[in-house]
């Protein structure tokens, strides 16, 4: 039988996710994929509260300000382009007064904070091991600090430079001491993004991920508490395709997400939760339906049947929130 991809065992995770858990992501776009699948699977998520970050010190940063429950102040951002704006966040979290600004820093801070402390896993996705630091041009910046994200600044502002595997070791051994200390119970996952990062070039993309997969597996291997699953993998020696990327091939592309996903919750989760996600799934389905006359007898069956189905799963599953489906299964 001719094979047209290479599949490979993943090792389980030990303790399985389930719904009564909470996770927490933090990283690359690739973990808001994941993060709307598992939301829309109704799991309790968190992610990214300083918005989409790529490098081992930018996460690190974000884990350790969440650990301290950092409040921002005025001094920590900079104005430009008639904006404000935080070295450690994305744009997402950028104000036209410095004062919206801090609002959205320090209540997503607030919020990861109070999460973390209680959170059952940490995934952790990372993209590239290429830094970008500040110049003495760089406004309200002191040279040397790492930015998350470039604001869309001069060039000249930042200084390129490749991590080596001990930085990323220390960068993130240091992260996972302070984050221990705030909850020595969480459960750790780490992934390496399969985005490939172009920009850098074909060459320097593939020096970076071999900096991080080499980073994360030696603490893997030190910490046997750790998890890693083969996102990178999965996409470039299973699939190993471009009609698994997007137009721009550099983004996997949805039969790929969905891929990654499907050996996600294989790998993850047992097969109570497994059988829990189909019935939310096929509830989700008839959530979005769209019927061709909403007064027909048909489409009032199908709301009742429905209703029946979400309140037998509210009162089941107590910790769900089913509400949105219930108010919307009862017009």
């Amino acid at each position: 039988m001719v094979k047209f991809h290479y599949e490979f065992d993943i090792k389980s995770l030990p303790q399985p996710i389930s719904h009564v858990h909470k996770l927490f992501l933090i990283g690359s776009c690739f973990t808001e994929n994941i993060g709307e699948k598992l939301k829309k699977h109704k799991f309790k998520v968190l992610e990214n509260p300083n918005g989409i970050l790529f490098n081992p010190v930018s996460v690190a940063e974000a884990v350790i300000n969440v650990v301290e429950n950092k409040q921002y102040t005025k001094d920590d951002l900079f104005n430009y382009n008639e904006g404000w704006h935080s070295w450690q966040h994305h744009s997402r979290f950028s104000g036209i007064t410095a004062e919206d600004a801090l609002q959205k820093i320090n209540t997503a801070t607030q919020e990861a904070h109070d999460y973390l402390k209680t959170a059952d896993y940490i995934l952790i996705t990372l993209g590239s091991a290429w830094i970008y630091t500040l110049t003495d041009k760089a406004l309200n910046a002191k040279p040397g600090t790492v930015a998350a994200n470039n604001h869309k600044a001069p060039a000249d502002w930042f200084e390129r430079r490749l991590m080596d595997v001990g930085q990323v070791i220390t960068v993130l051994g240091t992260m996972l001491d302070r984050l221990g200390a705030l909850n020595s119970n969480i459960n750790v996952i780490f992934t390496i993004s399969p985005v490939r990062h172009l920009r850098e070039g074909v060459i320097d993309n593939n020096r970076s991920k071999a900096v991080l997969i080499t980073g994360v597996h030696y603490m893997i291997e030190q910490l046997k508490k750790l998890y890693y699953f083969p996102a990178y993998e999965l996409v470039i020696d299973d699939l190993r395709d471009y009609r698994f990327y997007a137009e721009d091939l550099v983004h996997p592309n949805y039969y790929a997400t969905q891929y990654v996903w499907e050996k996600f919750v294989n790998a993850c989760m047992n097969d109570d939760t497994k059988k829990l996600m189909e019935e939310i799934a096929a509830v989700n389905l008839a959530f979005n339906h769209k019927p061709f006359n909403a007064t027909s007898n048909m489409h009032k069956k199908f709301l009742q049947a429905n209703y029946d189905k979400v309140k037998q799963l509210q009162e089941q599953y107590s910790y769900l929130d089913f509400s949105q489906e219930i108010e919307f299964f009862t017009q």
